[in-house]
């Protein structure tokens, strides 16, 4: 007989799901090469809100919803982050358009670095030797991809502070994870309707391109989802270790399913990120693990 599995074992399968898909998603909007990069993302925000409501209607938590976009200081925090996933999402589409899902996986692997400097600077978070160490590395490698390509990689800078920032919002944000983002794509839906009636080219759809369309909605929501779930269910770091399966996919659908070119500096600067986030990792992996013991021995002792 199958033993049952725990809870943190239902949090390790779930963050690992939603890694896989979005390690695998550059695929899916591979196929959506042939329309504009507004016009995907238009559509991926439309489809996301109608995908998220009704799981929020399934759950009964449309009041929820209302509570958060009439609270004026939450609604602030929710058009500012709106802002960040926006900008993020355009340019992992057009990263993927353009041929650059390479700097997009990058992107993806500095992103938790990036949030160790947002989170010194914005709550004044402590961080060891280490810690630092690791982003001055990360530094070191973008100054080296610069150097060697002859241009900023751009997009991998964009993608990581975009995200980062929007972390940042997201913690100051008092409403669950679901409420948020479906609250987040909701008062874009104002822009996306304009984008649409006056600028959109993608009228007159195929059946096949607008079912692909639709399925972006899911697409975006269904790994959110897990990524909550796994966040409530399994240790942080655990999670955060797990998720580098996410720009590690990217990097080899880049390398092997689109043939991008990556050269000697590409592979340098990815050592040395693996590097940094290998440090990063330990030492947040060690900083659990005496929480857990002085959590313990408190227990222990009352």
């Amino acid at each position: 007989m199958t033993p049952a599995l725990t809870d943190t074992r239902k949090g390790v399968l779930a963050v690992i799901a939603a890694a896989t898909i979005w390690g695998f998603a550059p695929i899916y909007y591979r196929l959506l090469n042939h329309l504009p990069t507004a016009d995907v993302l238009t559509h991926r925000i439309f489809w996301s809100f109608v995908f998220f409501a009704v799981v929020l209607a399934y759950r009964g938590r449309l009041g929820a919803l209302k509570e958060a976009v009439t609270d004026r200081r939450q609604l602030g925090l929710i058009v500012l982050a709106s802002i960040f996933v926006s900008f993020n999402w355009f340019f992992f589409i057009y990263s993927i358009h353009v041929g650059k899902l390479t700097e997009s996986s990058l992107g993806y692997y500095m992103f938790p670095l990036v949030s160790v400097v947002f989170g010194y600077v914005v709550f004044r978070e402590r961080f060891t030797a280490v810690q630092w160490a690791a982003v001055g590395l990360a530094a070191v490698a973008v100054a080296t991809l610069t150097f060697g390509l002859g241009v900023v990689p751009g997009i991998s800078l964009i993608l990581a502070t975009t995200f980062s920032a929007y972390g940042v919002v997201k913690k100051k944000l008092g409403t669950g994870p679901v409420v948020s983002v479906t609250a987040e794509v909701m008062v874009l839906l104002p822009v996306v309707l304009v984008w649409v009636i006056f600028f959109s080219s993608s009228q007159g759809l195929s059946t096949g391109t607008l079912a692909l369309l639709v399925l972006s909605g899911p697409l975006t929501g269904a790994p959110l989802i897990l990524f909550s779930y796994a966040a409530q269910k399994a240790k942080l770091a655990t999670v955060g270790l797990i998720s580098y399966l996410n720009p590690t996919l990217q990097f080899l659908v880049a390398a092997f399913i689109f043939v991008e070119p990556v050269t000697g500096w590409h592979l340098s600067a990815l050592i040395m990120i693996w590097i940094a986030l290998a440090a990063y990792t330990w030492v947040a992996l060690r900083q659990e693990r005496e929480r857990s013991l002085t959590s313990a021995s408190t227990v222990g002792t009352t």
